[in-house]
């Protein structure tokens, strides 16, 4: 299986097709899996590659506080040790809070960016909605943590016609309670803020306005900080729109990163 060198341990990856790179980064859930949909349209025209966070999935570090920037460290290894250049960034969520981390350090050839359902910086709002989600995790554990989870993370609609969703994994590929809630924290302690304006790549921002868990006004506040940056708002899909609503997610990107929107 393929891994690279990270601090205390190794990230797993995988690719598919060829031409310039196109990363996908996941959300808090962490796996790379979640990206299927987006491998499987994209990879006749990029070279995908999808990772797991560290701690989840089949990556393997030792943390003891997880932060966004450190996730972005991890990302920063996986782009130098496959030399990746000309490189094109898609990230959901947390994912969009790493690659927002990736292109202020400006140390890569970064061609274009997606910012995929996620934040700058977390309102009331979301930091009421994280905290929930934390006491449930610590309080009642981890079965209602993840059926709390997929219930706010689908819209009613598509649960209502795809019942199975709703059905737990059982396979823990998030990780451990511990390591779950110092993702979450890292999420609670992210500000981009007063560096967004260092972003100065083609940037994209998408997502879904029934969005339940990064509400479209906290994608406003972040394009406001982004020159250039161009928005699109799909009538429904709710945070996991890459999965719910794929075709006009998948075409709405596919526009941008060639040049068509």
């Amino acid at each position: 299986m393929p891994f690279v060198n990270i601090r205390n341990g190794q990230l797993y990856y995988e690719e598919a097709g060829q031409g310039s790179p196109l990363l996908l980064i996941p959300g808090l859930g962490g796996v790379g899996s979640f990206w299927k949909k987006q491998v499987e349209f994209f990879q006749n025209h990029f070279r995908v590659i999808i990772h797991d966070h560290r701690g989840t999935g089949r990556s393997m570090a030792e943390t003891e506080r997880f932060s966004v920037d450190l996730m972005a460290d991890d990302v920063e290894a996986l782009i130098t040790q496959l030399d990746l250049s000309d490189i094109q960034i898609i990230g959901h969520s947390t994912g969009g809070a790493i690659a927002q981390a990736l292109a202020i350090r400006q140390k890569y050839d970064l061609r274009k960016l997606v910012l995929s359902a996620t934040w700058a910086y977390g309102d009331d709002y979301f930091r009421t909605l994280f905290g929930t989600r934390l006491q449930i995790l610590e309080k009642i554990g981890m079965h209602a943590y993840e059926q709390f989870g997929r219930i706010v993370r689908y819209p009613p609609s598509f649960l209502g016609k795809n019942p199975e969703f709703l059905q737990p994994s059982g396979n823990n590929e998030s990780g451990d309670a511990p390591t779950i809630a110092s993702r979450i924290q890292a999420l609670l302690d992210f500000d981009s803020r007063n560096q967004l304006a260092r972003i100065d790549v083609d940037t994209l921002l998408i997502g879904a306005i029934d969005d339940a868990v990064t509400p479209h006004h906290l994608w406003d506040e972040l394009a406001e900080g982004i020159q250039g940056a161009r928005m699109v708002k799909l009538p429904e899909g709710g945070h996991f729109c890459p999965q719910t609503a794929s075709d006009a997610y998948n075409t709405h990107v596919m526009n941008f990163l060639q040049g068509r929107g």
